[in-house]
C-alpha cells in the first residue's frame, strides 16, 4: 500500500492488524483496519477495498463466510467505482475463495478466470499466483492430482523468486496434500516440514497448525497412530490457546481417527462428532464430507448400520457437490460392502415371501421396480436408492404370517379373511423390527396399505403422516395388482388401471405422487420393465 501514500498512522495500522492476523489475532486486526478506514483521506479512498479485503479474510478464515462475502461485495464496488483492475481482480479471486470454502466450484471458477484475466493486464504475478493455487485445490478436490501439482508449482515458483513466507508454506502445504493423496510420502513428509519452517518465519500461526495437522494424517496414513497422536495432542492444546476453530475442526477429526484405531470408540465418536459440528458452523463441505466418512468407518466398526448409511449418504451428498471423483470411489466400495452384508438377509425373505403365495410370485420386483423409477424421480439419492428397493421388495413380508388358504384362495375373501389378510401389513413391521436394517424401511412395509384420506390400515394415518416412502410403494403396489391377472379376474389393461387410479387420487393415493406416477407411465419409461433390475449404489 506504500504506494498510495498514505499517511503514517493509516501504515501503522495496516502492519500492526497484518501481525495481528498472521498471529491468528482476527479481532484485534480487524479492530485496526477499522480504525485505519476511518482515518483515510478522500484522496486515499481506493486503498479502502484493499483494506476492506483484509477484513473480509479474517472472516473467512473463521469460517463466516456470509460476512466475508458482504465485505467483499463492498470492496469490489469500491474497486470498480474507481476503475482500479488490480483491486477488482483481487475482490473477484477473493469472492471466488469463499465460493470454494462452500464448496460450490462451478460458481469459484469463472470467478478465477475473470481476475486471473484482470492479473495478467495489470502484470501482477502474485495475484496469478494466488488464482494458480485457488485452481490446484479445485484440481485436487476433483482428484486430477497432476494438474493439482502443477498448479501449485507454478505458484511455488513465483512466491519462492519473491521471498513470499507465508504463501510458500500454504502451497507446500497443498502440494503436501496431494503428494499423500499419491502415496508419495517421503514428498508429502518433505514439502509438510518445509511448509512449517515458512509458516514460522513468516508468523503465520494459522497456516502452521494446518501444515501440522496434514503431518499428522500423514503419520495416521502411514500407520504411525502414537506419533500421530502425541503431535495431535499437543495440536489441541495449541489450537484452543490461539482460538483457532479451522484447526480446531482438522485436529479433531485426526483425534477421532486415531481413537477408533486404537480401539477408544466412545473417545472416537466424540472428536468425530467435533469435527463435524465445526465444520458445518464454518461451511467447510470438505472436512464435513471427510469427517462424515470416518464416522460411517467408525460406525461400521460398532456394527450400527443405520448410523453409517446415514454417515455415507451425507458423505456422498458433499462429495457430490464438490465433484471429489477419488472420494466418491472409496464411498462407493465402502456402501457395497454394507449393502452385501444385507443381501442374504433381504433374498431370504423374498423366498420366503414367494414360497407361501403364488399370487406374490414376480410382484414384489415389479412394485420396486416401479416404486424405484417414481423415487429416483422424485430425486432419492442412490445410496438411499438400494434401500428403498429393499423395502419395497419386502413390502408384503407380513404374508408369511398368513394362511397359505386365505392366500391363494381363488374367489373373493370373506370379511373374516380379510380381516387376517389385513393383518399382513403390521405383521410384516413386527416380523422386520428386530432386523437394524441401515435404512428405515418399516414404514414402507408397515403402512403400504394407509390411505391417503385415513382409511386404510393397520394405523389408519393419513395425508403426509404416511411416510412419503410408504405412499410410492401404494401406488405401485396398487398399479402393479390391478394389471396382474389374479385367480378370479384377468389383469386390467395400463389404461384401465390409470382411469381406476385416477378416480383414487385423493383419497387412496397421494395426488401429487399420482400426478407424477401417471405422467412416467404414460410416457412408457417404467412400464414393461425387467423382473429384476441391478440396484446401483453409486453413479461416480
Amino acid at each position: 500500500m506504500g504506494k498510495l501514500d498514505l499517511s503514517p498512522d493509516v501504515e501503522t495500522l495496516i502492519d500492526e492488524a497484518g501481525r495481528a492476523d498472521a498471529a491468528g489475532q482476527r479481532e484485534i486486526a480487524r479492530e485496526r483496519y477499522e480504525t485505519a478506514l476511518h482515518l483515510l483521506r478522500d484522496r486515499d479512498a481506493v486503498a479502502a477495498s484493499s483494506i476492506i479485503r483484509r477484513i473480509a479474510r479474517t472472516y473467512l478464515d473463521e469460517g463466516h463466510l456470509e460476512t466475508a462475502l458482504d465485505c467483499l461485495t463492498a470492496a469490489l464496488v469500491i474497486a470498480e467505482a474507481h476503475e482500479s483492475d488490480e483491486d477488482i481482480a483481487h475482490a473477484v479471486n477473493a469472492i471466488g475463495n469463499t465460493h470454494l470454502m462452500r464448496g460450490d466450484f462451478d460458481t469459484a471458477e469463472p470467478m478465477y478466470a475473470r481476475a486471473l484475466l484482470l492479473a495478467v493486464n495489470v502484470e501482477d504475478r502474485q495475484l496469478e499466483a494466488m488464482i494458480a493455487q485457488n485452481l490446484g485445490v479445485i484440481a485436487s478436490v476433483r482428484g486430477d492430482l497432476t494438474a493439482a501439482l502443477d498448479y501449485y508449482r507454478s505458484s511455488l515458483a513465483i512466491y519462492r523468486a519473491e521471498s513470499l513466507h507465508r504463501q510458500i508454506g500454504h502451497t507446500l502445504n497443498n502440494m503436501g496434500l496431494v503428494y499423500t493423496q499419491m502415496e508419495s510420502y517421503d514428498d508429502a513428509r518433505a514439502a509438510y516440514e518445509e511448509a512449517v519452517v515458512h509458516c514460522r518465519v513468516a508468523g503465520d500461526v494459522p497456516h502452521r497448525l494446518l501444515a501440522l495437522n496434514s503431518s499428522v494424517s500423514l503419520l495416521i496414513a502411514q500407520g504411525d497412530i502414537e506419533r500421530a497422536a502425541t503431535m495431535a495432542g499437543s495440536l489441541l492444546r495449541e489450537a484452543r490457546d490461539a482460538g483457532d476453530q479451522r484447526a480446531l475442526g482438522e485436529t479433531f477429526k485426526n483425534l477421532g481417527v486415531i481413537c477408533r484405531s486404537r480401539g477408544d470408540i466412545e473417545a472416537a465418536e466424540g472428536h468425530l462428532q467435533e469435527a463435524f459440528d465445526n465444520a458445518l458452523r464454518r461451511e467447510d463441505l470438505l472436512l464435513a464430507a471427510e469427517t462424515a466418512t470416518e464416522q460411517a468407518e467408525l460406525f461400521e466398526k460398532m456394527t450400527k448400520n443405520r448410523e453409517t448409511l446415514q454417515a455415507l449418504s451425507m458423505s456422498h451428498r458433499l462429495f457430490t457437490r464438490l465433484r471429489a471423483e477419488r472420494n466418491l470411489a472409496d464411498l462407493q466400495r465402502r456402501v457395497a460392502r454394507l449393502e452385501d452384508r444385507f443381501y442374504l438377509v433381504v433374498a431370504r425373505w423374498a423366498r420366503d415371501i414367494e414360497s407361501k403365495d403364488a399370487y406374490t410370485r414376480g410382484h414384489c420386483e415389479r412394485v420396486a421396480d416401479y416404486a424405484c423409477a417414481l423415487a429416483r424421480d422424485i430425486g432419492f439419492d442412490e445410496i438411499t436408492m438400494f434401500w428403498f428397493r429393499i423395502g419395497a421388495v419386502l413390502h408384503d413380508v407380513g404374508k408369511i404370517a398368513v394362511p397359505s388358504e386365505i392366500l391363494n384362495k381363488p374367489g373373493r375373501l370373506t370379511p373374516e379373511e380379510r380381516v387376517i389378510m389385513e393383518q399382513h401389513a403390521a405383521a410384516g413391521g413386527e416380523l422386520l423390527s428386530s432386523i437394524e436394517f441401515p435404512w428405515d424401511i418399516l414404514p414402507m412395509v408397515r403402512h403400504h396399505h394407509e390411505r391417503w384420506d385415513g382409511s386404510g390400515y393397520p394405523d389408519r394415518l393419513a395425508g403426509e403422516e404416511i411416510a412419503l416412502s410408504a405412499r410410492i410403494v401404494c401406488v405401485a403396489d396398487v398399479f402393479d395388482a390391478l394389471t396382474t391377472d389374479r385367480p378370479y379376474r384377468r389383469g386390467f389393461t395400463r389404461e384401465e388401471a390409470l382411469m381406476m387410479m385416477a378416480a383414487e387420487s385423493g383419497k387412496t393415493f397421494d395426488p401429487e405422487l399420482y400426478a407424477r406416477f401417471e405422467r412416467l407411465i404414460r410416457a412408457s419409461r417404467i412400464y414393461n420393465l425387467p423382473a429384476h433390475m441391478p440396484a446401483i449404489a453409486i453413479a461416480s
